[in-house]
C-alpha cells in the first residue's frame, strides 16, 4: 500500500474545503474521504486506489436516520448499513431498502459500510482490481479485457466498448425503485440529485462513474414514502445463498387495484454498469392484470436491449424470471 496522510474534519464544512483542492473527484483522486473504508481501504491494499491523503469524516453529524413531514426517511451518509436494515420504521415502511440491504455483504461488514459509502462502492471486476491488467474504469484508454475475457458475472445492460464492469450494489438498487434523492455538499453550496441521474453509465469515460466534483461530499439520501397500498419485494439471485455478489436481482413496488397493476416500480441490479430502473417494464406493466404473463411481458421489456458478452448471456433469462417471480411475489 502507498503512504498516506490522515487528517479529521472539524465539520461538513471543512471536510469539503479539505478536498475541494483535489484535481478530480474520481479514480486516483489526490484526496479522499473515507468513513466505513469497506471498498477504499480494500482497493487501496490492492495499488488499485492511490490516494495522497484520506479525510476521515466519521465524526460528522450525519449518522441519523429521521422521518420526514411527509412520512419519507432522511438517511445520513454515515448510517451504517445495519442501522439501516434494521430500523424499525424503515422495516415497516420501506421493507424493499431492509431486504436490500440485509442481502449484501456480512454482518461484519454491514456494521461498517455506510449509506454513503455504498453508493460509491465499485465495480468487483477482476480486472479493475487486478493491476497486472489494462482497465479503462482504472487507466482511461487503456482496455477493457473484460470483454473478450472472464465476464461472467458482468453487465448486459449499459454497457459500452470502453466498459462492461457491473454496479455491485444492493442498496441502490432498492433506492432506484425508490426513487431517492441525493443531497450533496460542494464548494458551491447544497443540491439535489435524483438517484437515477446520479450514476453516469460508462460510455467512453467509464471512470466517470457519478456526478460528484472535487469537493463533493453526500450528505443525506431522502426517499419520499411509498404510496398508500404499495407493496414490495426485492429479490437477489447469486452463486451461493451468502456473502455473494447478485448475477440479478430487482427491486419492485406495485399498487394493484381491482387486480390491476395501477402502479409500479422495477429496478435491477447484476445486470446494468449502474443500478438499473427499467421505465419500459413499469410502462408494461401499468393498467395490466397483476398475472403472471403480463409480470413475463414486463420482464421482456426489461430485458430487451440487453448485450450479453461471451460468458454471460444466461443473465438474461436469469433476470426475466427474477424480476417476473418479484412481481409475483409482490402481489401474492
Amino acid at each position: 500500500m502507498k503512504l498516506f496522510a490522515f487528517e479529521k474534519c472539524s465539520d461538513i464544512s471543512d471536510a469539503v474545503k479539505k478536498t475541494s483542492a483535489s484535481d478530480t473527484a474520481q479514480q486516483g483522486a489526490n484526496i479522499r474521504f473515507v468513513a466505513g473504508g469497506t471498498t477504499l481501504l480494500d482497493l487501496m491494499k490492492l495499488s488499485v486506489e492511490t490516494p495522497d491523503t484520506l479525510v476521515d469524516i466519521n465524526r460528522l453529524p450525519l449518522d441519523k436516520i429521521e422521518t420526514t413531514r411527509d412520512g419519507g426517511i432522511k438517511i445520513g451518509a454515515l448510517v451504517r448499513n445495519s442501522d439501516l436494515a434494521n430500523h424499525p420504521y424503515v422495516k415497516s415502511h420501506f421493507p424493499v431498502l431492509s431486504e436490500a440491504l440485509l442481502s449484501g455483504a456480512s454482518a461484519q461488514l454491514r456494521n461498517m459500510a455506510t449509506t454513503g459509502g455504498n453508493l460509491l462502492q465499485k465495480t468487483r471486476c477482476v480486472y479493475f482490481r487486478d493491476t497486472a491488467y489494462p482497465c479503462n474504469k482504472r487507466e482511461p484508454g487503456s482496455g477493457c479485457p473484460a470483454i473478450e475475457g472472464d465476464n461472467r458475472t458482468l453487465a448486459i445492460l449499459g454497457t459500452s466498448d470502453s466498459c462492461i464492469a457491473t454496479n455491485p450494489s444492493d442498496m441502490s438498487v432498492a433506492l432506484m425503485a425508490l426513487e431517492a434523492t441525493i443531497v450533496i455538499k460542494g464548494p458551491g453550496g447544497d443540491r439535489e440529485v435524483a438517484i437515477n441521474d446520479f450514476f453516469l453509465l460508462p460510455g467512453s469515460t467509464p471512470h466517470i462513474e457519478n456526478v460528484l466534483k472535487p469537493g463533493d461530499l453526500i450528505t443525506h439520501v431522502v426517499v419520499k414514502p411509498m404510496p398508500a397500498g404499495s407493496r414490495s419485494v426485492y429479490l437477489k439471485l447469486r452463486d451461493r445463498a451468502s456473502y455473494e455478489f447478485a448475477l440479478a436481482s430487482a427491486a419492485v413496488i406495485v399498487q394493484v387495484e381491482n387486480g390491476k397493476v395501477s402502479r409500479a416500480r422495477i429496478a435491477m441490479g447484476g445486470v446494468g454498469t449502474k443500478p438499473w430502473r427499467s421505465l419500459e417494464a413499469e410502462k408494461a406493466l401499468s393498467g395490466s392484470a397483476a398475472n403472471e404473463a403480463n409480470f413475463r411481458k414486463a420482464a421482456e421489456e426489461a430485458l430487451r436491449n440487453a448485450k450479453p458478452q461471451s460468458h454471460n448471456k444466461f443473465k438474461i433469462e436469469l433476470a426475466k424470471r427474477c424480476v417476473s417471480h418479484a412481481l409475483k411475489m409482490a402481489t401474492t
